[in-house]
């Protein structure tokens, strides 16, 4: 399953949480994802202090582990997405009558 993580720093913590992660190695962020998820792709809106990335696991423990990891310094936001073909598979299935 792919997962969108959207975040925004806690107020303050802006330039620390920044010079923390850049000190981070790509091995350190890959150890601290673990094993069971997979960053698919990362951005960052330096200055507002917030960002959005896409992983893929199907072991909510993994990405939900990977996000305490973080949440003292930033809130933060999973929400399961899918792509295109997925999303009109969904729509297809969708019954013709119901409209909102």
């Amino acid at each position: 399953m792919l997962f969108l993580v959207s975040w925004q720093l806690h107020e303050g913590f802006n330039h620390d949480v920044i010079r923390h992660f850049a000190a981070m190695t790509p091995e350190e962020d890959e150890a601290l994802m673990g094993d069971n998820l997979k960053l698919v792709g990362r951005w960052h809106d330096m200055v507002n202090g917030s960002g959005v990335a896409i992983f893929e696991t199907d072991d909510i423990k993994a990405i939900t582990s990977y996000a305490m990891g973080w949440n003292q310094f930033m809130d933060l936001t999973i929400s399961p997405v899918v792509d295109d073909t997925t999303g009109r598979e969904i729509g297809k299935a969708l019954p013709a009558d119901e409209e909102g």
